[in-house]
């Protein structure tokens, strides 16, 4: 062997391959990470940004249960946004712009530094078997490397096909080579596969490019961040900017769709739907007459700029004619042409929870190969992957997360039970308990289990307890503590809302939709000495007044989803035998019994999510547990 053994083997680089291979590797497992090009770790091939709506939150749960992709962004950042502060606070959700290139040196940096970590630059073509189950690679340069557990995050090289117009070539991105061999091995074990398309927009010289022309959109001030740990504050944000396309954009861009691969119907590949193209755009809504574009910055050094929005495929002398007839283009330099890539997945209702094959034992699989898009629930699925090969091969039970614990459980149990025809992205809508599931509430969700599994450290921990206690301080102020008329009326006709007759608890004044806790610290002094005396770190005392104000201001609702979540939780403590055979209940129709038997389900919680299930079946089963 030219490469030790090592104890997993994590195949790919990108977002899910670098927190799989950093979990297994903090929690004590021998990793080999092979990647195509070890010098584009986690490369952003799409929009240079980390978070959104939802995505954020899932960010925020990857932190706490102790992954790196949060402290990456920190670290990287050029504007941070907290999105839908308008709404409630289960929408509110964080997003980051970044530095495209520091990001990718950002997590080099990180895994360099975990010393039971290696990485190889290789491509595998196929896996190496034993019974059933897999006992290593093979790699086209290393030859076999053995393993006791591998995970693919292939991502979108696997037989990777780019298209511009009429041209197409194989690639995993645009100016590097695919991957191939490894789908057609899974295939002969008995791995069904199938395909996806996603794309990319122009990138262009910032430096051409006349930003009068458009909106400026500044971040946060002041600013925040995602990691629950002390990471640096971001300083000197950089705007990103807001503009539209036109009619005359339009016509341009139609006179290519003979052209188009997509409408040519080159592209096999089903592509997402909540991020179309711009040529898809036009097509399914004819009746708008411009569509939003957002321009965002590469990096601080970098010229380049991403046209968010403005994914195509079309031939490239049509996307440089539409793009210089938006105002503020008219003189831009394209540095890269948009693309659309078609890949191989594989349909991810053949895994188990803790992402194991159902078919090869030791396999899992993590990313956009199951079918997902987006840096953040690829490296959610990596995170997961990377803890639960670690437990498998030492003899402990895999970590599977709730649907009412995560987003991430969310995500996990969607791919697993439903499966996904097109790219998944998630949504706050997807969670049902989503309130429960905020963004300022995934270190007290998730935190505890990173620290008792041993991936989230002493240091992350300690935080997460002064943090729960200063909760219950500025809960024992507001609760205990009364306000006189003549201090606060002045605020609350600010606000415009009633003054008090009479001494009022803060609490019952943060009840008042108006009245925001911020705004009663800064305006009432004792109130702001009694919170500040509880501790020195002022950033742990903003995190903890929010919980608080959030906890106050929804208790009802949490309370009200908190009961359902445990109705629910009751159905995924009743097991079901992996042994049945679906097809001996008669009172079940065809398509109940197909699909029971397909998907395997856990338990009754997880056969009552998959689509076609009826509540009548889930009382066939029910009955047959009693019996």
């Amino acid at each position: 062997m030219l490469i030790d053994r090592y104890d997993i083997i994590v195949v790919g680089g990108g977002h899910a391959g670098c927190e799989a291979a950093a979990a297994a590797a903090k929690l004590g497992s021998k990793v080999l990470l092979i990647t195509l090009n070890v010098g584009v770790l986690a490369k952003m091939s799409c929009n240079p940004a980390m978070g959104g709506v939802a995505k954020g939150q899932i960010v925020r749960e990857i932190d706490a249960l102790g992954g790196l992709s949060a402290i990456v962004t920190d670290h990287t950042m050029i504007q941070f946004r907290m999105l839908n502060r308008s709404k409630g606070p289960a929408m509110w959700s964080p997003r980051a712009q970044s530095d495209r290139i520091r990001f990718s040196m950002k997590w080099q940096e990180l895994l360099m530094d975990i010393p039971n970590l290696h990485l190889w630059q290789d491509s595998v073509d196929a896996l190496i078997y034993k019974n059933k189950g897999v006992i290593g690679v093979q790699a086209k340069l290393a030859g076999k490397i053995y393993s006791d557990a591998v995970i693919i995050t292939s991502g979108t090289f696997l037989n990777g096909k780019i298209h511009i117009g009429s041209i197409n070539f194989g690639g995993g991105r645009l100016g590097e080579e695919n991957a191939s061999g490894l789908t057609q091995d899974l295939r002969k074990r008995g791995i069904l596969s199938q395909r996806l398309k996603t794309g990319t927009p122009v990138r262009v010289d910032k430096r051409s490019v006349d930003f009068s022309s458009m909106t400026p959109q500044p971040g946060d001030d002041p600013t925040g961040k995602f990691s629950f740990m002390d990471t640096p504050p971001l300083k000197e944000q950089m705007n990103c900017y807001l503009c539209y396309t036109n009619e005359k954009v339009h016509q341009i861009l139609r006179q290519g769709f003979e052209q188009s691969p997509l409408f040519a119907g080159r592209i096999q590949g089903t592509g997402p739907r909540y991020c179309p193209s711009i040529e898809d755009k036009l097509d399914r809504f004819t009746e708008r007459d411009r569509h939003q574009l957002f321009v965002e910055p590469d990096g601080r050094e970098s010229h380049e700029l991403y046209i968010n929005g403005f994914s195509s495929s079309l031939p490239i002398e049509i996307q440089f004619r539409a793009l210089k007839e938006i105002p503020g283009f008219e003189k831009a330099r394209i540095l890269q042409p948009g693309y659309a890539i078609e890949y191989d997945y594989f349909p991810p209702q053949q895994l188990n929870y803790s992402l194991e094959s159902k078919i090869i034992q030791n396999l899992y699989f993590a990313g956009q190969v199951n079918g997902t898009t987006g840096y953040e629930e690829a490296a959610a699925q990596g995170l997961i992957a990377g803890i639960n090969a670690h437990r498998n091969i030492n003899n402990e039970l895999p970590i599977v997360l709730k649907r009412s614990e995560a987003y991430i459980g969310v995500l996990v149990d969607d791919l697993v039970t439903k499966g996904t025809q097109e790219p998944y992205r998630m949504f706050t809508s997807r969670a049902e308990f989503r309130i429960l599931l905020r963004q300022d509430n995934a270190d007290q969700r998730l935190t505890t289990l990173g620290h008792e599994i041993g991936l989230a450290g002493h240091e992350r921990y300690e935080r997460l307890k002064v943090k729960t206690e200063l909760i219950l301080g500025i809960e024992n102020i507001l609760n205990t503590t009364s306000v006189e008329p003549g201090r606060i009326n002045t605020y609350l006709e600010n606000v415009n809302t009633s003054g008090i007759e009479r001494k009022t608890k803060y609490a019952n004044l943060i009840l008042r939709p108006q009245v925001k806790l911020k705004q009663l610290i800064d305006f009432d002094s004792e109130l702001r000495r009694a919170i500040v005396n509880l501790h020195s770190d002022p950033s742990l005392i903003k995190e903890a007044w929010e919980s608080v104000e959030i906890q106050m201001k929804y208790s009802g609702y949490l309370e009200k989803e908190r009961e359902i979540a445990e109705k629910i939780n009751r159905l995924e403590n009743i097991s079901l035998p992996k042994e049945i055979d679906y097809m001996v209940f008669p009172s079940m129709s065809m398509e109940a019994r197909e699909k029971l038997n397909r998907v395997k389900p856990d338990n009754i919680g997880q056969a009552s999510r998959i689509s076609g299930i009826t509540p009548s079946d889930v009382s066939v089963l029910l009955v047959y547990l009693g019996r």
